[in-house]
């Protein structure tokens, strides 16, 4: 009986520490749980400023090396066309025959005038001297002599006139053979055989144009040529050797083959937009570049030899659209740092100002911090040029 009282007073104690440690929010012992997360993970890019060849990528249109309205210059009807339309002439190829039948006989005319005025000069020329003879003698008046020097000449002139007549006709009927101005692509004829034209008319036979080389114009804005100048006048951009080089990227992101040299800046500012036109020159053997194609033009600026590049994948736009980048700190926890950026080249944003030499850029892992969060290097980019590649690869 004392044995029985004795468990059950054992199990009256059991049950009350059970209920005082429910009543209190105990737990068992168990395993730790909720410990500390370790730091994210991310992968950076090491800033080191490096030298870059400065580029602009610019809007442009191509425009023919040479264009030649051909019009007629004497009138009359068409006879032929002698070219196919779309194909390569030569300078100075026969394009049209217009009538010549009444710029043929005006010019045997004017050789028949040419050959009376020639004869009469020599009629006229003998009897000058013979008359100068007699005038010594007194066989013929001083006015005889002097008649007969005044006819003379009038002969020479007479001859002179004629022959200037006959080049003129020459001339006219030698335009009856309507010839390419220029060397080039002929476009499409305007008139057919049997049509009347004048001389000078406003509609043009044809066009040729000369399209190996073509031209390239493009826009800039002058805020930009300002800039520039302002650059280079300080130092911190340094002009390149030489006659800028220009390639060029075509409406469906291809790149073309063969590079282009700037010819020229324009002098003036378009009041209506702002611009100053650039024109470029590019080799067209194949004829690839036509006329008033839309592309763009990649133009060197100078080269920078403290430029600061970044991957663009390590560059975002916060809410009031500035660019920021995400570093790395010494102590190991995040910052972000607000860009001023002035373009891209191969893959990467140019960095003006919020960046300096051994910061590290965050370029992976980015959904994972911050700012004020640590972090640890999982793996570095590469700096400097081979960070260029690598980003152009990506």
């Amino acid at each position: 009986m004392e044995n029985m009282q004795k468990n059950f007073s054992l199990l009256g104690a059991a049950v009350a520490a059970a209920v005082l440690l429910a009543g209190c929010g105990g737990k068992p012992a168990g395993p730790a749980q909720g410990g500390a997360q370790p730091a994210p993970e991310v992968a950076v890019f090491t800033v080191a400023p490096q030298t870059l060849a400065m580029s602009t990528e610019l809007p442009g249109r191509t425009a023919a090396f040479q264009v030649a309205e051909v019009r007629p210059q004497v009138g009359g009807l068409i006879q032929k066309r002698l070219f196919t339309e779309g194909a390569d002439v030569k300078l100075g190829a026969q394009l049209y025959q217009i009538d010549a039948a009444t710029y043929q006989a005006a010019f045997n005319s004017a050789r028949a005038n040419l050959a009376k005025a020639k004869a009469n000069l020599a009629a006229a020329g003998p009897k000058v001297a013979r008359y100068k003879e007699l005038v010594a003698i007194e066989g013929v008046s001083r006015q005889d002599y002097d008649d007969a020097v005044a006819a003379h000449e009038q002969a020479k002139a007479e001859v002179e006139a004629a022959q200037a007549a006959v080049d003129s006709a020459r001339i006219n009927v030698e335009y009856t053979k309507v010839a390419a101005p220029i060397s080039g692509r002929i476009s499409r004829s305007n008139v057919t055989p049997g049509a009347l034209v004048t001389a000078g008319q406003a509609t043009a036979l044809t066009t040729v144009q000369q399209l190996d080389p073509i031209y390239v114009d493009v826009t800039q804005s002058s805020e930009e040529l300002l800039r520039l100048k302002r650059e280079m006048d300080s130092g911190s951009l340094k002009k390149a050797n030489g006659q800028a080089t220009v390639t060029l990227l075509l409406s469906d992101g291809s790149k073309y083959a063969l590079p282009g040299k700037l010819q020229f800046s324009d002098v003036s500012v378009d009041p209506g937009t702002g611009n100053v036109t650039l024109r470029a020159l590019f080799p067209n053997p194949k004829h690839d570049l036509l006329p008033g194609m839309f592309v763009r033009a990649v133009v060197e600026t100078g080269v920078s030899e403290q430029a600061i590049a970044v991957p663009q994948m390590g560059v975002t736009r916060n809410p009031k659209g500035e660019a920021t980048a995400l570093v790395l700190n010494k102590e190991g926890k995040v910052e972000q740092r607000v860009l001023q950026t002035g373009g891209t080249i191969g893959g990467q944003w140019l960095v003006k100002s919020g960046l300096q030499a051994g910061d590290r850029v965050i370029v992976e892992g980015l959904q994972k911090v911050k700012p004020g969060s640590p972090a640890v290097v999982a793996k570095a980019a590469s700096t400097g040029g081979d960070a260029q590649r690598q980003a152009a690869a990506r």
